[in-house]
């Protein structure tokens, strides 16, 4: 795509976004009725089926950047997105259910399962932190410690999330007494079936994936071409571009009532896609994490901090909103915006 001129990037960007956005509203209706079918529960719904969903062009990304040797490009891809994919809860909490009386985001849909996906994110991010500093050379069997150990804290936290969804030793099983209620399934004679479910989420998922690799190339060139930083613009436009998904999934989410599934959706992608260090280390052979730059390594730590502030909104549950968010989403934003001026000076 670099050779194509700049307004027809921009064409094809902003139409790839469009059927982004559109696959990610089907994404999250077909989620739900496989949440309800398949009893697997909003939270590990959104932190296994949705989120892996939402990724699959992260996931092209990083297998086709694996197996071209370009380890660099798999490393800044996943982790130059995963802070602004938690700003996006800032905008389903700003966006996805507004006027008087409405309560924030993190107060309508808290419990303890949504505290463990985010504290699983954390776990993740620490480990990505530390293996970065790790010298090549520790490839064993084409796997790396740090990558394997990444792999199965995402399998814990997926334990420790189906456990908490099936009973917690605290009152109300570790759900807020008044929280939004899980949405029930309305059964009329057009309420999707089950076979109907699979195949939108097939089409859609699919779409996602095309449409989110298409996205990121045209940004990539029109980048180039405008002569912007490739950190900075991975980390600020095309995160944002990529994010697509989770924001209409999420904005989804909310209007069906399902608060909690926006969350998980944001926290089980978050946690997943570091997973695919895993299988980048496993295509190239070569140690992944160690070829992180100084601006990828800020990001991580930076998402962690981000994602720690919504664990302490879940806690505590803030009622007040500032400028039609909760406190925790205008914290979120504020250190985000404070983030991206210090990625400035790291790139400059």
């Amino acid at each position: 795509m670099d050779s194509l001129p700049l307004a027809l990037l921009v064409v094809i960007f902003v139409a790839a976004a469009a059927v982004v956005w559109v696959a990610g509203i089907q994404l999250s209706k077909a989620t739900d009725v496989l949440d309800a079918r398949l009893h697997l529960g909003s939270a590990l719904g959104g932190l296994i089926v949705l989120a892996v969903a939402t990724n699959l062009p992260e996931i092209a990304i990083t297998v086709s950047a694996a197996m071209s040797g370009n380890l660099e490009v798999a490393v800044g891809n996943i982790l130059g997105g995963i802070a602004l994919q938690t700003v996006v809860l800032v905008i389903l909490d700003a966006f996805g259910k507004r006027g008087r009386g409405v309560a924030p985001l993190t107060y309508r849909a808290a419990s303890l399962t949504l505290v463990l996906e985010g504290l699983a994110v954390v776990a993740v991010l620490a480990v990505v932190i530390a293996g970065s500093q790790l010298p090549d050379g520790l490839e064993i069997l084409r796997l790396t410690p740090d990558v394997v150990i990444i792999a199965a804290l995402w399998i814990v936290g997926l334990l420790l999330v189906q456990r908490a969804g099936k009973h917690l030793p605290w009152h109300e099983d570790g759900r807020a007494p008044d929280r939004s209620p899980k949405p029930k399934q309305q059964k009329t004679k057009n309420a999707m079936s089950t076979k109907k479910a699979v195949i939108v989420f097939s089409i859609s998922a699919l779409a996602t994936l095309v449409a989110g690799v298409v996205l990121e190339r045209a940004g990539d060139a029109a980048s180039s071409q405008i002569g912007l930083s490739g950190v900075l613009f991975g980390a600020t436009v095309l995160a944002l571009a990529t994010s697509l998904p989770e924001i209409s999934t999420g904005l989804q989410a909310i209007r069906q009532g399902d608060d909690e599934l926006a969350i998980s959706d944001i926290f089980g992608g978050n946690a997943f896609l570091p997973v695919l260090f895993l299988l980048a280390t496993v295509i190239s052979g070569s140690a992944v994490l160690p070829r992180a730059n100084g601006a990828d390594i800020y990001l991580t730590a930076l998402a962690a901090l981000l994602t720690l502030v919504y664990v302490v909104g879940l806690i505590f549950r803030p009622r007040r909103r500032i400028l039609g968010m909760g406190v925790d989403s205008f914290v979120v934003l504020c250190l985000y915006a404070v983030g991206i001026g210090g990625l400035f000076a790291i790139s400059s």
